[in-house]
């Protein structure tokens, strides 16, 4: 599944069109991928049930790739939990329905992310690809109020 070429070509279409073929209802050219981190007066926005659920699945999986980094899992699991954020990420630009500020917002954490699963799925060896992953969802918070998104602890590996 490569995806990313894809989705940097139509970068600034919102979730929802990415899955069927309408226009888009807002200009997507104001809002590129960089955005401006939230700060703590910023009102967060609430996630859709897609974009939660496809978060929560991000998650589980970059909590599955500590054991990568600390040599307790294969090259293929590792491509399967990449596989996994792929498909995620998938999920929520073909489901999730924004704001248009929500929306770019979104795209600067998915893309970055979809990159860093791409990098893994290709390369499992390359475990600066799990941090670079976890870079870009550490702005998910920020940007996001979703209560089912859960603080991870600082670094990436675990320790025993």
């Amino acid at each position: 599944m490569r995806l990313l070429p894809i989705f940097l070509s139509i970068l600034g279409a919102p979730c929802a069109v990415l899955a069927a073929d309408v226009p888009s209802t807002h200009d997507h050219a104001a809002h590129a991928v960089a955005t401006a981190p939230a700060t703590a007066s910023q009102a967060r926005w609430a996630p859709d049930a897609p974009l939660s659920d496809g978060m929560r699945r991000v998650q589980d999986a970059l909590a599955e790739l500590r054991h990568h980094e600390m040599g307790h899992m294969s090259a293929d699991q590792a491509r399967e939990q990449a596989g996994a954020i792929e498909g995620a990420v998938s999920s929520i630009f073909a489901n999730c329905k924004l704001a248009p500020d929500a929306d770019a917002a979104l795209h600067g954490i998915l893309v970055p992310l979809l990159a860093g699963a791409q990098r893994l799925h290709g390369d499992p060896a390359d475990k600066a690809a799990i941090q670079a992953m976890r870079d870009a969802v550490a702005d998910y918070p920020r940007h996001f109020d979703d209560p089912h998104w859960q603080a991870q602890p600082k670094g990436g590996a675990h320790t025993r």
